[in-house]
């Protein structure tokens, strides 16, 4: 007895990892962002776990509410490759991946990579290239790699897409297929600033007078540093009762009576690495119910599909995923 008590009274509650370096890096990446946004702490917070989860992302919302300045601020931050494509209803996917050009001078085919290849990609305006340009990224976003006349080219790590796309206007874009949707590990949607915000906004744009946003903006994190918090964030302790609850979470959307399609296992699985990065972000070696649901919304909502008749009376997979969290006991 005197000895299991002696045993307990050792019991070492230090984290088992050390997540002091990646949280101090990641709290530089957010001043300096921070430094050039005004508000949308919550949008940081979930691009920042993307990376730190290896997830793409795809930004929705009107135009002019900072979105691509948003994910070029978060390139400056980072000292890897980037890339920016704009998506045109012209662009063939020749011009995302690359093509094979004829070399005179050797009498054979080389191939020319295209912009795809870099670390950090931004897509902007996805919505705006046909099907054919879309499907081109369906291989590259899932497996890291393009296939191209029978030869497989691996991407350099990390590969981040973040693309955006506006919800409002519809002439001339292309709906984004499930598929394609499903391989998005968050869907972040970004509203209009508050007034106070609004004015903060304008008082930034007048002090800036003819210098840039982006000069004063300094590196943090290299490709490197990335990839080894990346497995520090899979080393992240889940309990068996919390994988059981995101089961559950993710089960409930393909038998809830609002929904005509549910989440997939893809799904679960991304819950699951969103809320190891919410615990890492937090400085947490071990995920609570709270990374869980918090990780939810932004994997599910662009995941699931509302019925027709729940969709004209204005409910939106948001607000069916929240009730969802809400109807299903949180575990202890």
């Amino acid at each position: 007895m005197e000895e299991n008590l002696e045993t307990n009274d050792n019991v070492n509650f230090e984290s088992r990892i050390d997540l002091k370096p990646l949280q101090d890096s990641i709290q530089a990446i957010k001043q300096e962002l921070n430094s050039v946004i005004v508000g949308q702490h919550k949008m940081i917070d979930q691009l920042l776990v993307a990376i730190l989860s290896n997830g793409h992302v795809l930004l929705e919302g009107v135009p002019g509410v900072a979105k691509t300045i948003t994910a070029k601020l978060l390139a400056k931050t980072l000292s890897i490759g980037f890339s920016r494509i704009q998506f045109t209803p012209d662009l063939m996917p020749s011009d995302i991946l690359g093509t094979s050009v004829f070399d005179l001078k050797k009498s054979e085919f080389e191939f020319k990579k295209g912009p795809i290849f870099s670390n950090l990609i931004l897509i902007d305006e996805i919505n705006r290239a046909p099907a054919k340009t879309q499907a081109a990224l369906f291989e590259v976003m899932e497996e890291r790699q393009i296939t191209l006349d029978g030869t497989t080219y691996k991407m350099t790590a990390p590969f981040l897409v973040i693309a955006t796309q506006n919800p409002i206007e519809q002439e001339g874009t292309y709906r984004l297929p499930e598929a394609q949707l499903d391989r998005f590990l968050f869907k972040i949607n970004i509203d209009y600033p508050k007034l106070d915000e609004e004015i903060i906004i304008l008082q930034k744009e007048h002090a800036l007078l003819s210098s840039n946003k982006l000069d004063h903006i300094k590196t943090h994190l290299t490709a490197a540093d990335i990839q080894k918090y990346q497995e520090l964030v899979k080393q992240v302790l889940v309990e068996p009762n919390l994988l059981e609850y995101i089961a559950k979470l993710v089960v409930n959307t393909r038998e809830n009576g609002f929904l005509y399609l549910g989440a997939s296992p893809r799904a679960s699985i991304a819950i699951l690495n969103a809320a190891k990065g919410y615990a890492a972000l937090r400085g947490r070696d071990f995920v609570t119910p709270e990374d869980i649901k918090e990780a939810a919304i932004p994997v599910l909502q662009h995941r699931v599909i509302v019925t027709p008749e729940r969709e004209m009376e204005g409910i939106s997979s948001k607000e069916i995923i929240q009730q969802i969290i809400e109807s299903i006991e949180i575990p202890r």
